[in-house]
């Protein structure tokens, strides 16, 4: 029979390492399984663009994106791509992901959704960081969001209203005053929006792998597998089944990110999760650069300092999993730094230092899917977060140890089982 208080939780990304913790804190004895290294090129934790933004409230989709599906099939280097091939299959979630952001009210009701999940990280970071020797990969430098002028900004008055009535404060800087507080920006954008209240990972796959190793001290056992399926009594657990054999357990935490849809339809859950595919690019942080991490709002990526270097990362790609990257992707991103901050544009020629490409696993209503599965009460879900994992990883964490435990859930945990897809 199972021991309830051991717990494999599978995937050691950002959102299991955040379980683990949480689930350590609580006094269980802890199993992490993952096939590759935690903080590995291979999960979506490691290439993302680093920021811990409580201010992500918008899902992707919003109203009125249906109009501009025609041009996301007609350019397959736009901030937003669907490829043509890959439509037949994408096209039921397409379907859910437009549906969900059709109307402001719904976007109102997943911004609440989504707020409770985010506020707190920063604090949260802080601790861990803290607790683990982590510190040094935590920077608090606040998020700049360029915009082309005011005009833009105030067309994007849907995400600035729901921020305002969350609390989120800010500040607007314009023409000379956006210039002077980023020196090495160009002409094209001339309004601002500065948000102090914002950190950022200077390398997230390192800060993955030191949380996963003090989860390790605390008695963690990393485990190294692939989890193939489950072993149940009726509807009780009694295994995780994995490529190098039966792991005895009595729950399992189901953080394995875009990998967890197969293992979920296992438990019952027939869950509609795609790989949004995001690229990055590092270049050498030399001078004509941004000073803070910067959010282009005008092609949708960020820049962020990093202890690799500088990282320009962002924009959406809709394709199966598993399709080849393209990496034309990853030089318009390039295109978009040398516009944003031109006096890099002739300072580039130490090239490239790295190209990645990763997949988010995005539900199409932007909401993660947390909490228990049909079949079992014994598997709990954490996956689905699409581009806000680093920033609802630790509220994640808290609530899985929540419902792993029996307690009072840290916040109301319905608006995130998966049986809304039902």
């Amino acid at each position: 029979m199972g021991d309830a208080r051991k717990v494999v939780v599978i995937g050691a990304g950002i959102i299991g390492a955040f379980a683990a913790w949480e689930l350590l804190e609580d006094g269980h004895d802890v199993i992490i399984l993952d096939a590759e290294e935690p903080g590995g090129r291979q999960g979506a934790s490691y290439g993302n663009g680093a920021w811990i933004m409580e201010s992500s409230l918008l899902p992707v989709s919003v109203p009125g994106l249906w109009r501009q599906v025609p041009g996301y099939l007609m350019d397959p280097l736009g901030p937003f791509a669907i490829r043509w091939s890959h439509l037949p299959a994408l096209t039921p979630w397409l379907a859910r992901f437009l549906l969900a952001g059709s109307s402001v009210g719904k976007i109102e009701r997943t911004a609440g959704f989504r707020h409770a999940l985010t506020q707190g990280a920063l604090q949260r970071y802080e601790a861990v960081a803290e607790a683990n020797g982590l510190a040094s990969f935590f920077r608090h430098d606040g998020h700049l969001f360029l915009y082309p002028d005011r005009a833009t900004y105030e067309a994007d008055g849907l995400a600035w209203g729901l921020r305002r009535r969350y609390g989120i404060e800010w500040q607007e800087l314009e023409g000379e005053a956006l210039h002077a507080f980023e020196p090495g920006l160009g002409a094209h954008h001339r309004f601002g929006v500065y948000i102090r209240a914002g950190a950022n990972l200077s390398d997230p796959g390192a800060f993955i792998a030191g949380l996963v190793e003090g989860a390790a001290r605390r008695g963690a056992v990393l485990q190294r597998g692939r989890a193939t399926g489950f072993r149940f009594e009726g509807n009780r657990l009694r295994a995780v089944k994995t490529d190098q054999g039966d792991i005895d357990c009595g729950r399992a935490i189901l953080t394995a990110g875009i990998n967890a849809r197969d293992l979920a339809l296992q438990c019952g859950d027939r869950v509609p999760l795609e790989a949004e595919r995001g690229y990055h690019v590092v270049v050498p942080d030399i001078e004509g650069g941004p000073r803070h991490p910067v959010m282009m709002m005008d092609g949708k990526m960020v820049f962020t300092r990093t202890q690799a270097g500088l990282r320009i990362a962002g924009q959406v790609e809709l394709a199966s999993l598993g399709a080849e990257p393209d990496w034309r992707r990853a030089d318009i991103l390039l295109k978009h730094l040398e516009r944003a901050f031109p006096a890099m544009a002739d300072r580039l020629e130490e090239g490239v230092i790295d190209r990645w490409m990763g997949n988010r696993p995005s539900t199409p209503d932007g909401i993660p899917c947390i909490g228990p599965s049909r079949l079992s009460p014994d598997i709990i879900y954490g996956f689905g977060h699409g581009h806000s994992g680093i920033t609802m990883a630790p509220m994640t964490g808290r609530l899985i140890a929540d419902l792993c435990g029996g307690g009072h859930p840290a916040i109301d945990p319905n608006p995130y089982e998966a049986e809304r897809f039902r």
